[in-house]
């Protein structure tokens, strides 16, 4: 495997009237291609932080991050947003469906304005996370489980490098979240995407080819895991 990410002493810090919050205090490691990594942790340890300085949606006040051997940009909101159109999906825990559109109409809106319009993948994309009996049906028709897929489907239709995911089966009953993760693999092995996505649910951790856990805005853990899902 090729690697795809590195970051080094990764520091994210706030100033607050109370002095100095360490969300993030010297985080390092590499990330290869087509891993699935979970990044476990209890609330308030720095997944979130992490993720959104992944993402390029915050910059980190200290250390390094290369994607792909460049470095990533920071405190330049422009090629910020560059780099998350090329390079990243996200799939949030709620699902931020567009309401007035069927299944099929957000996964194409997500294509045009990716420049990649495709009709025929987007409903590949549908039948790919199992829903492809509702591409005519408007979000509030379907079940929060489908709903999920449809996001995970619509952020993978612009064929990321990258996909991550903040609590993306927080909300969803423990059936369902299986559901929804095994479309989430199925999905990121036919279309090589490397994923990470952060959970406090012990249960995932099967999904996963590596589990990172982090606390205090420090790694705790990094291990590989080797289970029937993830094979």
């Amino acid at each position: 495997m090729n690697r795809l990410l590195q970051m080094e002493n990764l520091e994210r810090h706030y100033e607050t009237p109370a002095g100095v919050v360490k969300a993030l205090d010297g985080v390092g490691f590499e990330i290869q291609e087509g891993e699935r990594v979970i990044l476990l942790g209890p609330s308030g340890s720095g997944k979130t932080t992490l993720l959104n300085c992944l993402s390029a949606l915050d910059s980190p006040t200290g250390g390094s991050y290369s994607f792909l051997g460049e470095e990533v940009p920071r405190n330049h909101s422009e090629k910020m947003t560059s780099f998350r159109r090329d390079n990243i999906g996200y799939v949030f825990q709620f699902f931020n469906l567009l309401q007035d559109l069927t299944v099929l109409e957000n996964i194409l809106l997500i294509q045009e304005l990716a420049g990649k319009k495709d009709p025929a993948r987007a409903k590949e994309l549908l039948r790919l996370v199992g829903l492809d009996a509702e591409i005519n049906r408007f979000p509030g028709e379907i079940s929060g489980g489908q709903q999920q897929r449809v996001a995970i489907a619509r952020s993978i239709a612009k064929r990321p490098t990258l996909l991550l995911g903040d609590e993306l089966t927080g909300n969803l009953d423990t059936e369902t979240s299986n559901k929804v993760m095994e479309a989430l693999v199925s999905a990121c092995k036919q279309e090589n995407i490397t994923s990470i996505f952060v959970t406090h649910d012990e249960g995932l951790v099967r999904y996963a080819t590596r589990v990172i856990r982090i606390d205090s805005g420090k790694i705790v853990s990094d291990e590989q895991v080797n289970s029937t899902e993830s094979e």
